[in-house]
């Protein structure tokens, strides 16, 4: 009788690289990484220096060394089982240069956190292995993403981004009836305290510039379907605006008005729960120079009593 292959299922495992600044300097590499890390406990990590999967530039660690600046802390963290995810897209657009698909809710665009192969960028790479994602969806929101096939499309593509030619439009359901039909929404985002990860994304007058501006497409009972444009791309960009004037997205269970996370369990930026959906990606073809406007028809709970 055969045994079964514990290996099986299992990806190639990752190397997380760290290095050292100024303000970590005299630091044990234990206390960084249980402190930069803090989804796992001291414990955990020490386990992990005894097992040698930590090295301190490119030297097995014992956890005790003290750091020096510009060093380079590296966890080998060995194959595992990853979550489940969807694995399938929808293709709506395909040049010689570009591609765009549609995302389902729950599939992680780029590698990160505990995903590396059940990833959209690893689905779409075997057909299209010369594919790059020009921008990324969180992992519960839908929708229209962007790959470039070429690095004279990625490059023009990726400045136009910058100087404002891209159009991204949302849809999103919000808890609370709007009082207003349309918000104008200023708050700066940057890093903010969070009690597992150290820190995250959220209002802050600390923060970047952000611009997002929400329309009403439609009133519920005790909840709000909007539209949202938004003008620059910060992480979590329209959670936390919507959450900001006091519509955080309904389920979500990271931020809450304010957009801060919440005050007692906030979530992880990856969890899901709450709708949200890229609905529409308009641009500047980098080749031909033809608008391009591309369309992911919304899901059941997105759309309006007329469309339905």
């Amino acid at each position: 009788m055969s045994m079964p292959d514990d290996s099986a299922g299992l990806n190639d495992g990752y190397v997380y690289r760290e290095r050292i600044g100024a303000a970590s300097v005299g630091r044990t590499a234990l206390a960084y990484l249980t402190d930069a890390y803090r989804h796992s406990t001291e414990e955990e990590w020490r386990a992990r220096f005894v097992r040698g999967e930590v090295r301190l530039d490119g030297v097995t660690a014992t956890g005790d060394e003290r750091l020096r600046a510009h060093q380079e802390l590296c966890w080998h963290r060995p194959p595992w089982r990853e979550g489940e995810t969807p694995d399938s897209f929808e293709l709506v657009y395909e040049d010689a240069s570009l591609l765009a698909v549609i995302k389902p809710s729950g599939l992680p665009t780029l590698p990160s956190g505990g995903f590396l192969k059940n990833t959209l960028l690893s689905f779409v790479r075997l057909r299209w292995p010369e594919a790059s994602a020009l921008h990324r969806l969180g992992r519960a929101t839908s929708g229209l993403v962007l790959f470039s096939r070429t690095h004279e499309a990625a490059a023009k593509l990726s400045r136009n981004w910058r100087e404002g030619d891209v159009e991204k439009r949302y849809r999103a359901l919000s808890d609370g009836v709007a009082a207003q039909d349309s918000y104008d929404i200023h708050a700066p985002i940057g890093l903010v305290p969070h009690p597992m990860l150290g820190s995250v994304h959220g209002a802050t007058e600390q923060g970047k510039p952000s611009h997002s501006h929400a329309t009403v497409l439609e009133r519920r009972n005790g909840q709000t379907l909007f539209e949202v444009r938004i003008h620059t791309g910060r992480p979590e960009q329209i959670r936390i605006h919507l959450a900001y004037i006091s519509h955080p997205l309904a389920g979500d269970p990271m931020f809450a008005s304010g957009g801060l996370p919440r005050a007692s369990e906030p979530g992880l930026p990856g969890d899901g729960g709450y709708l949200l959906h890229a609905e529409t990606l308009a641009f500047t073809h980098p080749l031909t120079g033809e608008r391009l406007r591309l369309q992911a028809p919304p899901p059941a709970g997105l759309r309006t009593a007329t469309e339905t």
